[in-house]
């Protein structure tokens, strides 16, 4: 069998490079190993699938703590608006919500590979369910792939296997294995947007509890602060999860850090303390534990009286001036000590893969070997969430796919 180009790995990066390859004239074969396509996509954004984020390429890039210098190129030919007009064109509408994020109208992930499907059909892609056991080169070149049915020749091969979360839908480092045959450098692989693990039990007292519009501040062991976020936190019984505490989990440095909360952004400590004063005036022939029910959520009551050192069965009219400014500190500054990520099978994305400096940036062609093209998570880059992640696959399969084009005739 031969195709001028072979893309490995059926997600959302390799489903965009076999489009945007066979759109430019390339016969392509796309091979995934899974007996169907985009098993990933289909449990992101909690099944709805945030598509990308609707801001500019730039502020994308913002959204990207390592690496995102490497994808100024790519996501200026290939930015969030024209992610958003390729799925309007294919019949998957769209809507916007809270923080820029882009879903489907429907708000079923299986509309958007619905769309890429029906691209890939229209644009004569060839879908074969198969495991490549490696990439075949001549003389540092691309010639073809191996797969256990035998020998496919290729003039140029997109790699697009994903990382290695979420091992479950087919992301189990394969890629990184053949990359790293031909030469390349794999980064380690490490979770990144990961639940984060906490030794201390107070997370698993307040089990459950879903905190929002926090303030939270990622410092490590020096004190220095690695990352401010604003927004919403639960509590589990391993620990810490939701959208903060996974942004916060890309710029972790090692495991001797803490997440200092404010529990009570919108107030300074002196409207804070006076908020205080008049509860316990409120209340004042109530214990403590009962004095504090309009100001934090009922489970959370127990915990801040114990850290603050302050006995629940303390009658509000007792408290001392010094315990209340214990109480405003706890407030503003809620430690949570972290022992480490959860492990990397639980995160939403890999932090690590092959090497960008081995990129080129404009083409995503290996330097090493000419007609090896990377797209989407196996490269070293990762985002935030709220979409980031996804842009930068179709980014760079985009990319991609519109640089094969220039080996069809070599």
């Amino acid at each position: 069998m031969m195709y001028d180009g072979v893309v490995i790995g059926g997600g959302p990066a390799g489903m965009f490079a076999a489009i945007t390859a066979a759109k430019q004239g390339s016969k392509v074969l796309l091979l995934e190993k899974n007996d169907r396509l985009g098993k990933k996509l289909l449990i992101t954004g909690k099944g709805r699938c945030n598509v990308t984020n609707d801001c500019t390429s730039r502020e994308v890039l913002e959204s990207v703590p390592r690496n995102g210098r490497f994808l100024f190129s790519a996501m200026d030919a290939f930015p969030p608006e024209s992610v958003k007009s390729f799925f309007e064109a294919e019949g998957c509408a769209l809507k916007t919500e809270r923080g820029n994020r882009v879903f489907p109208v429907s708000d079923r992930s299986v509309s958007v590979l619905d769309a890429l499907k029906k691209a890939m059909e229209c644009a004569g892609v060839t879908i074969n369910h198969a495991a490549v056991k490696r990439i075949i080169t001549k003389d540092s070149s691309v010639c073809g792939v191996e797969t256990a049915d035998g020998v496919i020749e290729s003039k140029w091969v997109v790699l697009a296997t994903g990382g290695v979360s979420y091992p479950a839908t087919g992301s189990t480092g394969d890629g990184y294995k053949m990359a790293a045959a031909l030469g390349h450098t794999i980064v380690e692989p490490v979770g990144s947007l990961v639940p984060l693990a906490s030794d201390d039990k107070a997370c698993a007292d307040m089990q459950g509890l879903s905190l929002r519009n926090v303030g939270v501040k990622l410092v490590n062991g020096k004190g220095k602060v690695l990352f401010r976020d604003f927004g919403e936190l639960l509590f589990t019984h391993f620990g810490i999860s939701g959208p903060t505490v996974l942004s916060a989990s890309a710029h972790m440095k090692g495991d001797d850090c803490k997440l200092l909360l404010d529990l009570k952004p919108a107030l300074d400590e002196g409207k804070l303390n006076a908020r205080i004063l008049r509860d316990l005036e409120l209340y004042q022939n109530r214990t403590m534990e009962n004095a504090l029910t309009d100001l934090l959520p009922r489970s959370m009551i127990p915990v801040i009286l114990e850290k603050a050192g302050i006995d629940p069965e303390l009658k509000a009219n007792s408290l001392r001036k010094e315990q209340r400014r214990s109480l405003v500190l706890l407030l503003k500054e809620y430690p949570i000590p972290i022992s480490g990520r959860r492990p990397v099978e639980e995160a939403i994305i890999t932090s690590g893969g092959v090497k960008v400096g081995e990129i080129d940036p404009k083409t995503m062609m290996s330097k090493l070997i000419n007609g090896l093209f990377f797209a989407g998570e196996i490269i070293d880059c990762d985002a935030y969430t709220g979409g980031f992640n996804l842009q930068i696959a179709w980014a760079t399969a985009y990319a991609a796919g519109m640089s094969v084009k220039s080996l069809l005739t070599k």
